[in-house]
């Protein structure tokens, strides 16, 4: 079965709960080994399969084991062994997102140079899956603290690794305490003969899958990544899209909806884009497309499966703001680039838990992928002012000034100004709304410049009290500081001097702001999401005594928040090389 003959997730008999996450993170096809290997673990069949990291295996085996569990039981029932912590953490990870909307579901990685104290807790009070390296597992064993004698399922992955790192006798002796009638699925990437030698011991007629990597290096493209730290996501693509020359951008995210919510952002920001994904109307997409081809739109921000297929001469550039599950995705994506003999340019975004990916996208792709520098304030002041210069320049080339030229005379002889005072007033005016110097507060810091207290802050704007605000969001959700500023000064239009201290806690965080809100703003900030997470903001009923209280105890970082003013629309720098007559 090929990944085109499975249609969509629902058609391979998925539980409802497993099959409402599958939508909610946007994936919308199956991989080739998720469409090969999900039919025969459903139907608890052994499975060999070959394939290489980064080709969505996690999900292959995760979706269908995990269909087949019982939450309502509160003991270890799929074993998954990883040959590193990165690793397991990472399966670990995946796993809990999948099985989020099964009731009382919980997974535990274990692995070495983690507390052993609290993977016991964690233990005792139940779980249905555990995913964790070799030592650990067997160091449990041996304690007799954790059972598998009820254990239904084991995977073993990235079982050539496992042997490289000398794991292999621990893996048979962790085998030999699983029930004779448990399901076993082993995942490598290459077979060599000791790794057939336990598939053949311990597989009962296994289907075999192998799943040969397409991709190849893509000559006519340019790769670069950066690594997503100090500066929102946002920040950081606008940064590029201010300093790079650009004719036509295709930016990738996971889900439909962040098609939307991203495009909507970055119109704010005044620069023409727009949404690709499945749920808009043929008719929709392809106007989108025409657009795109013509030029009156810059930026497409698509999904996948909607920009499969799309074939734009002028696309010069290709983001991937989120990176892709596996390499042929990421190989489809910058393919959209580079075309037609011209020179494209790629940018991935890469989270640090997410380096493996990056390692096999290189190992894909056959070239390294180069990290890149964001564009300094310097660059984009100096961008900035040559395109104000062009500007001017064009104006003097195309345009009848002799009206103008006259009333300059005028306010020189009424005010006795010279020529140089005057233009430098009227350049002035023209970039108010977009200013040439790019300010220190345009973007979010990588590193807090100001440290100072709440306290100290509000001694510059004496007699005002903060009104402290809760929000549902906090660390469980990946939030950081920047994130809150960026969000309620960018999105929620507040004045970023008015924004105080900020308090992240595990689950909501509290945020303490000059100028009360009105209705107005708080039913706008409300629906604002972070890192897919609704802000839902309200007054904070606790009280300013006990709000002080947790902050003691808190466990965030303070930050002095920066902030922008709403730009004006405006397009992207050019490339000489390939602008439009």
């Amino acid at each position: 079965m090929s990944s085109d003959e499975a249609l969509s997730f629902s058609e391979l008999g998925l539980a409802p709960a497993i099959l409402k996450v599958i939508d909610e993170v946007g994936y919308e096809t199956p991989t080739p080994i998720q469409a090969q290997s999900i039919p025969p673990l459903l139907a608890g069949r052994d499975l060999l399969g070959q394939a290489q990291t980064g080709t969505g295996k996690t999900a292959a085996f995760s979706l269908p084991l995990l269909t087949r569990l019982k939450p309502e039981l509160k003991y270890p029932q799929l074993l998954i062994l990883t040959p590193t912590r990165e690793l397991a953490l990472q399966v670990a990870e995946a796993v809990q997102t999948y099985g989020r909307h099964l009731p009382g579901f919980q997974v535990l990685p274990v692995y070495g140079g983690q507390n052993m104290v609290q993977q016991l807790r964690q233990l005792q009070r139940g779980v249905q899956v555990v995913v964790g390296t070799p030592g650990r597992i067997k160091d449990h064993l041996n304690r007799s603290t954790l059972k598998l004698d009820r254990l239904t399922a084991v995977v073993i992955d990235e079982a050539d690794e496992m042997l490289k790192m000398g794991f292999i006798d621990e893996v048979e002796e962790i085998l030999s305490h699983a029930p004779a009638d448990h399901q076993t699925a082993l995942f490598s990437a290459t077979m060599p003969q000791e790794v057939l030698k336990i598939a053949r011991r311990h597989l009962k007629e296994p289907v075999e899958i192998r799943i040969k990597s397409r991709t190849s290096t893509v000559e006519q493209v340019t790769q670069r990544y950066w690594q997503v730290k100090g500066l929102h996501k946002l920040d950081a693509l606008t940064r590029i899209l201010e300093a790079e020359e650009i004719d036509g951008m295709i930016i990738f995210v996971r889900t439909k909806i962040a098609t939307v919510e991203l495009a909507e952002k970055l119109e704010a920001r005044g620069f023409s884009s727009a949404p690709l994904n499945g749920d808009m109307t043929q008719v929709m997409r392809e106007k989108t497309v025409e657009r795109l081809k013509e030029g009156s739109l810059d930026i497409v921000v698509a999904t996948d499966v909607a920009a499969r297929g799309l074939d734009v001469k002028r696309i010069s550039h290709v983001v991937n703001y989120d990176i892709p599950h596996d390499t042929e995705s990421y190989v489809h994506r910058i393919g959209r680039t580079g075309r037609a003999g011209r020179e494209g340019k790629a940018i991935l975004f890469v989270a640090p838990r997410e380096k493996r990916m990056l390692a096999a996208i290189e190992r894909a792709t056959r070239q390294p992928i180069k990290a890149m520098a964001l564009p300094s304030r310097k660059e984009i002041t100096n961008r900035r002012v040559g395109q104000f210069k062009e500007q001017v320049n064009a104006t003097l080339e195309s345009q009848d000034l002799e009206f103008f030229e006259e009333l300059i005379d005028d306010i020189q002889t009424d005010y006795d100004i010279g020529h140089r005072r005057i233009a430098a007033a009227l350049a002035f005016l023209l970039q108010k709304e977009r200013p040439l110097q790019m300010q220190e507060d345009h973007f979010i810091q990588e590193e807090p410049v100001e440290q100072r207290s709440f306290s100290q802050r509000t001694e510059r704007r004496s007699g005002e009290q903060a009104t402290c605000y809760r929000l549902e969001v906090g660390r469980s959700h990946g939030i950081e500081p920047g994130n809150i500023v960026g969000a309620l000064s960018n999105e929620g239009r507040i004045d970023s001097r008015s924004i105080g201290r900020i308090n992240i806690f595990e689950h909501f965080c509290l945020v303490d702001l000059l100028t009360p809100l009105d209705p107005a703003q708080l039913k706008r900030i409300r629906d604002i999401n972070i890192n897919q997470h609704p802000l839902l903001i309200s007054l904070d009923t606790k009280g300013a005594s006990q709000a002080d209280t947790q902050r003691k105890t808190n466990r965030g970082k303070r930050i002095v928040g920066k902030g922008r003013s709403p730009a004006p629309k405006k397009t992207l720098p050019r490339n000489r090389s390939t602008k439009r007559s």
